[in-house]
C-alpha cells in the first residue's frame, strides 16, 4: 500500500533496530483518512471471506479495526487490558507480552460478544513477535469461533510473529512489510 509506505517514510522514526515509531498517524495521533484507506484495503483483501466480527486489542488496534468494521459493515470487538466489573463471568481471556512495554498483560472479551458461529477477522497495527495475535487467537478458540484471517498494518518480518502465524495455517495480510530497521533505515519488502 503505497500511501502507507509514503506516510511511514515521511513521519516514521526508527528508534532502534527493533522499534519503528509511527505514533504521529497510527497509534497516538490518528490520521482518519489514512485509517479509512487502510480499512478499505483490508476489506478488499479479505473480501472473499465470510466475516461477521472484527477483533483487536485496545488501544492501538482500535482505529484500524473500527475503519475495517465500518467498510465490512460488521461489529468491532476489542479485548480490554483490564477486566471491568461490568464484564462479569463468562469472559474469554488471553495473555499478551507487550514488545514495547516489556510486560505481560491479561486481555479479556465479554462472552456475549464472541461465540460459536462467529467468523472473526483479527486486526492489529503491528506484527512483531506475534504476541497480540496469539492472545486474540486464545480468545477466539475459547469462544468456539473461527478465524477468517489476520490483518496487520505493519509487519516487521525480521521478527518471528508472521512466520509463527503462517506456520499455524493462518492467512496473514500485511499492508506493509519491513525487512530491517538497521542503521536507522526503513527497508520495505513489499
Amino acid at each position: 500500500m503505497e500511501l502507507l509506505k509514503e506516510k511511514i517514510r515521511r513521519e516514521g522514526k526508527v528508534i532502534s533496530g527493533d522499534i519503528l515509531k509511527v505514533d504521529s498517524f497510527l497509534n497516538h495521533q490518528i490520521d482518519p483518512v489514512l485509517m479509512l484507506k487502510v480499512g478499505e484495503e483490508f476489506a478488499r483483501r479479505f473480501g472473499g471471506e465470510v466475516i461477521n466480527k472484527v477483533l483487536t486489542v485496545e488501544a492501538s488496534g482500535i482505529a484500524v479495526a473500527l475503519m475495517t468494521g465500518l467498510v465490512l459493515r460488521v461489529p468491532v470487538v476489542f479485548a480490554k487490558k483490564r477486566q471491568p466489573s461490568t464484564i462479569g463471568s463468562g469472559a474469554y481471556r488471553g495473555q499478551v507480552r507487550s514488545f514495547t512495554r516489556e510486560e505481560v498483560v491479561d486481555i479479556v472479551v465479554a462472552g456475549s460478544y464472541l461465540g460459536p458461529g462467529d467468523r472473526v477477522l483479527i486486526i492489529d497495527d503491528f506484527l512483531a513477535s506475534g504476541e497480540a495475535a496469539r492472545g486474540l487467537l486464545e480468545i477466539v478458540e475459547q469462544a468456539g469461533a473461527e478465524v477468517a484471517g489476520v490483518g496487520i498494518v505493519i509487519e516487521k518480518v525480521f521478527q518471528s510473529g508472521g512466520d509463527y502465524l503462517r506456520r499455524q495455517g493462518m492467512r496473514v495480510e500485511s499492508l506493509v512489510q519491513i525487512g530491517s530497521l538497521e542503521g536507522g533505515n526503513i527497508e520495505f519488502l513489499n
